[in-house]
């Protein structure tokens, strides 16, 4: 029992939410504007207003990938001047803050702080913030039960999940029944798409609805994160949802953007000083919250059908007024038209009797055309079977189809196209031929610059090794001199006589090790190792050594171990997909300049050139008899058009005397119309005025429904059990909700709401 309690009171809650939230959280920002703009009589100059009168109305705008990493998170405030005072004290975290309604400009202070220069208007400002958000937004996606990454569904087909999962990162400690308790801010998650139907079908949301137009999917889901904590419900019991989930059948997978809206407003116009222990009346209250819902649907329904008619008896009206014009236009027209069937009996006499002289000449008119015609078809035939076409006989009904199949056949874009069809087919036939011609010169190519690049690689170690060889050696004569001097210059003999001296044990220790230090000092100074270096460079310029690189680099390059490398990598470059495609660009290449080359030899031209030649000629003839056609069937329509004229020309005269006495009618009864126009368009105001009386009082029905169904309904189903640990935490739930106003930052004593729009990233 207590089970179905606490699912019943949540569930009301909730919906309690998210009927009157958003109208709170408009509604209270146009009362406070209102109330404060009653209480100020006149502008106060140059007063600066205080923290309490201020109110920051703050969205936070997150630009998210398509997995709900965030890029970049935007934040505009809106500080609205109810006193319309000259300066505003404000607080705020942002970055890069920029005036985007004003030119008003702002004096920094210390601690974040900031006094715009209001002169009495509001403000509107954007920023730039790194910060963690209250709410972490991820998105993850399936395809047939397999996570993957975003990119990897474009273009795919399948059973989709998409998933997105908020974490509540915005709370406070509160004490509840003598316990620190964790109670985050109630945050409700709305994640909107629009899906189209022709890549999704099947689509299911977790928590939400779906609306589908025919063309389009509008998917809406629904999470509370942190509030199954925050009531300490169990979830085997009722769970509230913390994610929203949608799955689909999806063919050519592509996604447009997502947006995510959250917001703690809903929460902040319950008055807990009004929750009091549930009631006796658990067993009713199903019934009567159902039929409460019903009635209000009727009611909004009969509102909304009486606008509907309002709005059309207005144009009921324009219609009446326009037909009203009209009836007048057409009263006059009545009256011209009378005067004017009375010319027409009177002329349709005089066409009759013309009319008849002419019919009766028609036939000797048609036989002499068709003589001439039938004479005209036989020289015609004759002059196409002496140029040697075989033609059946021509006659007045076969002879167009005839020529036009010898056009045809004889058409230059039909003969080229039989040609180009003919030489693409030959052409296609040697299509790997041609393929393996252009992936030999390919690889030609291609192992020529991989034997180029690994040249310069064994010629870079054969030189390095060589200078390596050089450079001792030069350094090997270098300090021969050194030595040299450095002995000659200490003990005054060379280095074979110090040498000896040494054998014979006439040189000291100590001067021993002065010499090597000397010489050891010379050769570490910068003036040998330049020395050194510039010996070692002409030496690696020189002929000798330059052919010893040569020499060496060739017997490098003829090893086996290199030609493999050579071929393994010339394997490679040929697998790229670069080079392939190349491959296949060439060959494509080389079909179309050999189907090219084919297309302009003589003989192919030879026959395009006579076949326009002959359609020339055969079209000229077709074109001649043509002309004479044209002139016979004119003829025969002119003379069966006299002879139909002369037979209506008689029924019209009796038509125009029946018309005459028509119009008269006509006229009469138009009259009768105009009358009871003008009585229709006297009496449409009195509709109208009695139509928008019942708008009126269906739309006092409707609110009244709402509020009796809010502040009477509402309040008994709140009362449904005895739950004061439920009642306690909603309490401390909604105080922490009213505590949090913003996240960029608000001065301590300001007031203030604040929402966040999350927008994830396409994929495509």
């Amino acid at each position: 029992m207590k089970s179905k309690i606490i699912k019943i009171t949540s569930l009301c809650l909730c919906m309690a939410l998210l009927v009157s939230g958003t109208a709170y959280t408009l509604a209270s920002n146009s009362d406070k504007d209102n109330k404060a703009m009653e209480n100020v009589t006149e502008k106060q100059s140059e007063k600066t207003v205080s923290e309490s009168d201020i109110f920051k109305d703050e969205t936070v705008y997150v630009l998210a990938d398509s997995d709900g990493t965030v890029q970049k998170i935007i934040v505009s405030d809106w500080i609205k001047n109810t006193l319309e005072a000259e300066k505003i004290n404000d607080v705020t975290e942002l970055e890069n803050t920029e005036n985007i309604k004003g030119d008003e400009s702002y004096t920094l202070g210390g601690n974040n702080t900031r006094v715009w220069d209001a002169q009495g208007n509001d403000i509107y400002y954007q920023g730039t913030i790194e910060k963690e958000l209250p709410v972490n937004l991820s998105v993850s996606y399936k395809l047939d039960g397999k996570t993957v990454f975003p990119d990897e569904l474009v273009g795919k087909s399948g059973k989709v999940t998409i998933r997105f999962d908020y974490r509540n990162n915005q709370y406070e400690t509160v004490k509840i029944n003598g316990k620190d308790e964790k109670i985050y801010v109630p945050f409700v998650m709305l994640t909107g798409m629009l899906l189209d139907n022709n890549t999704f079908a099947n689509v299911e949301v977790s928590n939400g609805k779906i609306i589908n137009d025919g063309d389009r999917t509008a998917v809406i889901g629904l999470a509370l994160p942190g509030l199954q904590e925050n009531l300490a419900l169990d979830k085997e019991q009722f769970e509230i949802p913390s994610y929203v989930e949608i799955t689909a059948d999806v063919t050519d997978f592509s996604l447009g953007m997502t947006v995510t809206v959250a917001t703690n407003g809903l929460f902040n116009n319950i008055d807990m000083e009004k929750i009091d222990s549930i009631s006796d009346l658990t067993g009713s209250m199903d019934q009567l919250n159902d039929a409460m819902s019903k009635l209000l649907d009727g009611s909004s329904a009969l509102y909304n059908g009486i606008c509907t008619l309002l709005d059309k008896s207005k144009e009921l009206v324009n219609g009446i007024n326009q037909l009203a014009d009209g009836v007048a236009k057409l009263k006059d027209g009545a009256y011209a038209l009378d005067e004017g069937t009375k010319k027409l009996s009177d002329g349709a006499a005089a066409l009759s009797n013309g009319l008849n002289t002419l019919s009766s000449n028609n036939d000797k008119l048609n036989d002499g055309a068709k003589k001439v015609f039938e004479a005209l078809l036989s020289t015609a035939e004759t002059q196409l079977k002496a140029a040697g076409l075989l033609v059946p006989s021509l006659t007045i009904d076969n002879y167009a189809s005839v020529l036009n199949g010898i056009i045809d056949s004889l058409d230059s874009t039909k003969v080229y196209n039989q040609a180009l069809e003919q030489v693409t087919a030959a052409i296609e036939q040697k299509r790997d031929y041609i393929k393996s011609q252009v992936t030999d010169a390919v690889r030609t190519e291609v192992e020529a610059g991989v034997t180029a690049a690994v040249t310069e690689q064994v010629k870079a170690k054969v030189t390095e090794a060589v200078r390596d060889q050089v450079s001792a050696e030069v350094t090997a004569g270098v300090r021969q001199n050194v030595e040299e001097q450095t002995i000659l210059a200490v003990t005054g003999m060379n280095k074979s006589s110090y040498n000896a001296a040494i054998s014979a044990g006439r040189v000291d220790t100590a001067t021993q090790n002065a010499i090597k230090s000397a010489i050891d000092q010379k050769m570490a100074s910068e003036e040998i190792a330049a020395l050194i270096s510039s010996n070692t460079d002409k030496q690696m310029q020189s002929e000798k050594v330059t052919a010893i690189i040569a020499q060496k680099v060739e017997e490098q390059m003829k090893t086996e171990q290199i030609k493999n490398t050579i071929k393994k990598n010339t394997d490679l470059k040929m697998a790229e997909k670069d080079i392939q495609a190349l491959i296949v660009q060439n060959t494509e290449a080389q079909i179309q300049k050999a189907i090219s080359e084919n297309m302009t030899s003589e003989e192919v031209q030879s026959k395009i050139a006579s076949a326009s030649e002959g359609a020339k000629s055969v079209i000229s003839l077709k074109a001649s008899l043509d002309d004479y056609n044209t002139f016979y069937l004119g003829l025969m329509d002119y003379t069966a058009g006299v002879a139909q004229a002369a037979s209506g020309a008689s029924d019209l005269k009796s038509g125009a005397d029946e018309l005459k006495n028509g119009t008269s009618n006509l006229y009469n009864g138009v009259c009768s119309l105009y009358d009871g126009i003008l009585t229709m368009k006297n009496g449409a105001p009195a509709l109208v005025e009695g139509i928008a009386k019942l708008k009126d009082g269906s739309m006092q029905l409707s609110d009244g429904l709402s509020k009796f169904y809010k502040e009477g309904i509402q309040k008994l189903i709140d009362k449904v059990d005895d739950a004061e640990a439920l009642i306690e935490r909603l309490k401390a739930t909604i105080n922490i909700s009213k505590n949090y106003k913003s996240f960029a930052g608000i001065s301590d004593n300001a007031d203030g709401i604040v929402k966040f729009i999350y927008k994830t990233k396409e994929i495509k």
